[in-house]
């Protein structure tokens, strides 16, 4: 049976995950206020546009409106992707505290079923991969949407 200092370092092992999938949070927290205050924005100016409708829709304004829902479908993409992303790595967190707890009762309990700690501790791994892989696919839509934007304003300033 191992010794109680090696026991608690075990424990210990699953906080550096724990730590990184709370960073992991705080960031994409961060990224779904600003998905938030995107589509906000993007509220405002198109309630702008709709006041403007005792002027016929010239080709720039029609042109606005399609960038504006084309936005609108990234943002809702980008929001899904988002709140899956905080929900695995809030699960991961969960995985990781339960290995850590397992980890002490099996070492306790002197059961021959340190498999199982590793086993979950492995399961919490690929939950917060898994949540990584999503944060990489939103960032790449948050860049093409940001793309298109500017596509949208370079065709603008050039017809001017």
């Amino acid at each position: 049976m191992p010794n109680g200092l090696q026991i608690l370092a075990a424990m210990i092992t699953p906080a550096v995950l724990i730590s990184a999938c709370g960073t992991l949070v705080f960031s994409t927290s961060s990224r779904v206020s600003r998905v938030v205050d995107r589509v906000r924005a993007l509220a405002d100016q198109i309630e702008r546009l709709n006041k403007q409708t005792d002027v016929p829709a010239g080709p720039l304004t029609i042109l606005k409106r399609d960038l504006f829902l084309d936005q609108l479908t990234r943002l809702s993409r980008r929001a899904i992707l988002l709140r899956s992303a905080l929900t695995s790595f809030y699960t991961a967190i969960g995985v990781f505290v339960a290995t850590s707890i397992l980890v002490g009762i099996v070492a306790m309990a002197d059961l021959n079923l340190g498999w199982l700690p590793v086993v979950v501790e492995l399961t919490g791994s690929a939950v917060l991969l898994y949540g990584t892989v999503l944060l990489v696919s939103e960032a790449r839509l948050a860049v093409t949407s940001t793309l298109k934007e500017m596509e949208f304003i370079h065709s603008s300033l050039a017809r001017d």
